[in-house]
């Protein structure tokens, strides 16, 4: 993160303004909008500022910049058309150590104007950290569109209301639930009616309501491949209302930043060379303990908990100690690092049937027909199989697939650092050590895996075939 995001109190504290034209008449606006005393330095004034000099609203200094202009403020604004004396303003604003802004230069600025939302008490700013001022403005139009202007008087209600919220709803998931119920409820149907006495009366009638007795649930949530933008609707939902979230290792930082930042984390990921039998249990116990005492626990899970997730086992256990749950479906490995990798699963001239399989069986029991998978027709794709693949190659070729079979090896599918290593299957376990691919990689297998040379369009994609073997 650039910048550190930061709502400053103006309200009667003194800016000082360096230029007089139409930029420097925006800026001293929004500052006089925030309640913010402002000096302007400039020779010469914009025909709204002198105005605002005339009635006493602003003091103007005429002349030149002078480092005195500078004392007792608290922020500043360059905003002339000369880059020498905003530069001058820059440096002697970061010698008393107060912030300064110049405008359109990030370079020489110590913070950034974002652009607004307002729905005062609500402010919503986005900034672009200087460099892309206008997706900033972009965004802001859209999200201007999302928000009616019954927000900030409901804002403003939930403020005047907050003390006896806390005082009725002690309980921090109680009172979570009873604000979730005033922004989607009557109460804020009613401001947008225009009735802001009806809505204060509907909110008061619900503090002196009994509190239910709150009901601790799980909700399995598959997080996907690791891409933030795969996460479903549903899921950023589960993770904005979650008091705790106990997710696996290989659940993406991007995806645990969407979440709600109050809520427990615990990583309860399975580590290579661990009692996995034992970190299971544990995570059953959590859930349990967790729900009994009220809360919301989303067990967030990569992919998909229900392919090879043992997303099955755990609300197995659920169901047995009568904790509520529900299922949040995600895509899967296979779906997403093989359209990431431009590889078709299914294609009317090569392949007309998927198999999902796991390199790792329970017990170490090797329970695939490998002789089922022989046929030529279908996609294979392997699941945690990287340590494997000497033996994954040698079986099939074993059962009847040919040597020159085309496969496909995605490593952090849908990731920024993807990578697909494409060749034939004889040569998988050499091409994989001499490009160095590592876990997480999906393995796919058949015809389909070919595509990938020519529908890539992802991340890195090293065709094994023409590279014969060069390391990455």
């Amino acid at each position: 993160m650039k910048l550190f995001p930061l709502f400053a109190d103006l309200t009667q504290r003194l800016v000082l303004v360096v230029g007089g034209g139409a930029v420097a008449a925006r800026k001293v606006q929004a500052l006089r909008e925030a309640g913010a005393s402002v000096r302007l330095g400039a020779p010469e004034l914009h025909a709204e500022l002198a105005a605002l000099a005339r009635e006493g609203a602003i003091a103007h200094v005429p002349g030149r910049f002078e480092e005195s202009w500078l004392d007792d403020v608290w922020l500043v604004v360059a905003a002339t058309d000369d880059r020498e004396v905003n530069a001058q303003v820059a440096a002697a604003a970061g010698r008393r150590r107060l912030l300064v802004n110049v405008v359109d230069d990030p370079g020489l600025s110590s913070f950034q104007v974002p652009s607004i939302v307002d729905r005062s008490p609500l402010i919503v700013a986005i900034s672009s950290s200087g460099v892309a001022p206008v997706l900033a403005r972009r965004l802001r139009e859209r999200i201007e569109s999302m928000f009616d202007h019954a927000v900030g008087p409901l804002a403003d209600l939930a403020g005047r209301y907050r003390a006896r919220i806390r005082e009725r709803r002690p309980e921090l998931g109680g009172r979570r639930r009873f604000y979730d119920w005033l922004m989607d409820g009557p109460v804020a149907a009613l401001l947008r009616q225009a009735r802001p006495e009806d809505a204060a009366r509907a909110l008061e009638a619900a503090l002196d309501r009994p509190q239910e007795p709150v009901r601790g649930s799980v909700v399995l949530v598959g997080a996907g491949p690791g891409d933030p933008g795969l996460l479903t609707l549903k899921a950023l939902r589960a993770l904005n209302e979650a008091d705790v979230i106990l997710y696996d290792r290989l659940v993406s930082a991007d995806i645990l930043s969407l979440a709600r930042r109050d809520a427990e984390r615990e990583d309860v990921g399975k580590r290579p060379g661990e009692d996995h039998a034992a970190t299971q249990a544990r995570i059953h116990a959590l859930m349990v303990e967790h729900a009994r005492r009220g809360r919301r626990v989303v067990r967030l899970k990569g992919g998909d908990a229900f392919i090879f997730g043992r997303g099955g086992e755990e609300l197995q256990h659920l169901r047995a100690h009568g904790v509520p749950y529900e299922v949040v479906p995600g895509v899967t490995a296979a779906l997403a690092c093989a359209a990431h990798a431009g590889i078709p699963l299914t294609h009317r001239d090569h392949a007309q049937s998927l198999h999902l399989i796991t390199a790792h069986c329970r017990d170490d029991d090797d329970a695939v027909d490998w002789g089922a998978l022989a046929g030529s027709r279908q996609t294979l794709a392997f699941y945690m199989g990287v340590s494997q693949l000497d033996a994954l190659a040698r079986r099939l070729q074993e059962h009847g697939r040919a040597a020159d079979t085309p496969f496909a090896l995605v490593e952090n599918g849908s990731r920024p650092e993807q990578r697909v290593l494409t060749g034939r299957l004889a040569e998988l376990p050499a091409l994989a050590r001499a490009h160095d691919i590592r876990a997480p990689a999906l393995l796919i297998v058949g015809r389909v895996a070919a595509l990938a040379n020519e529908l890539n369009w992802f991340g890195r994609h090293i065709d094994g075939t023409a590279a014969a073997g060069a390391p990455a």
